[in-house]
């Protein structure tokens, strides 16, 4: 509806009687508004279109296949999002006995995770993957200065995920690469030459971002354990293992979970996400708080002796725990058990039918992959100056989600692809015929190519101008000062 208001017509979404705001507040006149209060309102139906036609813009894992190498982004079964109702009664700050229910599925939870992992316990305290790495790294800071040890140095593999070393640093460690080898894996001699009293511990994920699994595992977990330094396992991989080989039997110390991956629990967009952390022998007295225990048939919460306290509030992410602790009870055992093999098959199948393509090169493709591969497009960009970002523009517009690119850093115009176990043959198959076509396109006519995506809501943006922070509109207020030219805009 509309308001006449000062001789000007106001678009006014809810109306107040007037006997509610009769408030009489004595405001000194120094800090009173000279001008109408500029908020936008809208009647429902305005706002309703709005976030309506904004989903219609919006591309996911519901619409299409998402196959962001590295982030697992499987489909979510629709029964999480109803059971995730459950725990949206509850306070956190409710009595232990009043909770009963909630602390059982935690418990669960702990022991299914631990268990998968080859862990001796885990906590839910963590709301997301980095936080993960930081749990993890404080653990491992905490276990050394308990032992009056002076550790200053972190490896990490450089087909780690970039939080890694962001992680390691926070932590207050030097963070130290570890070169891969000429077939993608840890170079064992470097390891060794590097590894000393200073070490605390490594950064790894098994399989790693390349897709490749780690098969000298044992021999650097030994050489890890050789200074007594700790060996973490980065979770955002675990999906291309889950159900056939255990980080902790390889040797891993320290386990984080990304249960907003693996675990089918959405994510994306800022969160919020959902994690775990696990770990054996000693370390296990350090993990965050609060562990749920059981004793006498009731569930308690628990604190362990040399905890490194808490990386989120209450118990963590347990709306999105819930929907994790659905997919497992969905699956069982049996479907566990099917999910790195099913993800595996699936990038095993795609390496076949685009290894062969030109304009692509994989490094080391004698070597199966897990769940996910790296495809390197610089055969392309030498030939027509097509670009991996070009590859995955054209993507869009053919009604797929672009894969990762240009990570891991050490392959160059990377395109990082992870069709997940949830994706069909039959879906599999359009998106090589797409990547085909795209491929086929760039030798004849590149610059159209370039061009893309053409039949998206939003078109090709100016990468710089995108990124720049004075085309970013954090606010209505910053937009109003753009419509008025007090804040320039980048040209």
């Amino acid at each position: 509806m509309y308001e006449l208001s000062s001789n000007k017509k106001r678009k006014q979404g809810i109306i107040i009687p007037e006997e509610n705001i009769d408030v009489k507040i004595d405001i000194p006149e120094k800090i009173k508004r000279k001008n109408d209060l500029e908020i936008p309102e809208l009647s429902e139906l305005e706002v309703v279109r709005h976030f309506i036609r904004l989903s219609q813009q919006n591309f996911g894992v519901d619409l299409g296949m998402m196959p962001l190498g590295s982030c697992t982004m499987k489909y979510n079964p629709k029964v999480e999002e109803l059971t995730s109702r459950v725990v949206e009664n509850y306070h956190p700050l409710q009595d232990e006995d009043t909770v009963q229910g909630i602390l059982e599925m935690m418990y669960e939870m702990q022991k299914w995770l631990a268990e998968m992992t080859g862990m001796d316990e885990c906590s839910l305290q963590i709301p997301a993957g980095a936080a993960g790495e930081l749990a993890g790294v404080l653990m491992i800071k905490k276990y050394h200065k308990t032992k009056n040890r002076e550790r200053d140095e972190m490896l990490v593999a450089d087909t780690a995920h970039g939080t890694n070393p962001a992680s390691a640093a926070m932590g207050g460690y030097k963070v130290i690469y570890i070169k891969s080898n000429q077939e993608g894996l840890v170079d064992i001699d470097i390891l060794k030459e590097v590894v000393n009293s200073k070490t605390a511990g490594l950064m790894l994920t098994n399989p790693n971002t390349l897709g490749l699994f780690e098969e000298n595992i044992l021999e650097i977990s030994k050489i890890i354990h050789s200074v007594d330094g700790v060996l973490y396992y980065d979770g955002a991989n675990l999906n291309g293992i889950l159900g056939i080989a255990r980080p902790g039997d390889m040797g891993f110390d320290i386990v984080h979970i990304n249960l907003h991956k693996t675990f089918a629990v959405p994510h994306g967009g800022g969160g919020p996400g959902a994690g775990a952390i696990c770990a054996k022998g000693e370390l296990k007295e350090y993990l965050p708080y609060p562990m749920v225990d059981k004793e006498g048939g009731k569930y308690v919460l628990r604190t362990p002796a040399k905890t490194i306290g808490k990386i989120a509030s209450f118990y963590g992410n347990i709306g999105n725990v819930i929907r994790a602790y659905v997919y497992i009870l969905g699956l069982g055992p049996q479907g566990v058990s099917q999910v790195g093999k099913m993800s595996t098959l699936a990038t095993n199948y795609l390496i076949s039918k685009l290894k062969d393509v030109k304009g692509l090169e994989l490094l080391a493709p004698h070597r199966p992959r897990k769940h996910e591969v790296v495809f390197s497009a610089k055969p392309l960009l030498n030939d027509k100056g097509v670009t991996a970002l070009d590859i995955a523009k054209a993507l869009l517009d053919r009604g797929f989600y672009a894969p990762t690119i240009y990570f891991p850093g050490i392959i160059e115009e990377a395109l990082m692809i992870e069709p997940t176990e949830t994706e069909p043959k039959e879906t599999l198959d359009k998106f090589i015929e797409a990547l085909k076509e795209i491929l086929e396109e760039s030798y004849k006519d590149p610059e159209k190519i370039r061009q893309t995506p053409q039949n998206t809501s939003v078109k090709r943006l100016d990468q710089v101008k995108a990124n720049h922070p004075t085309s970013v509109t954090p606010s209505y207020r910053v937009l109003r000062l753009r419509e008025k030219g007090v804040i320039k805009i980048l040209k």
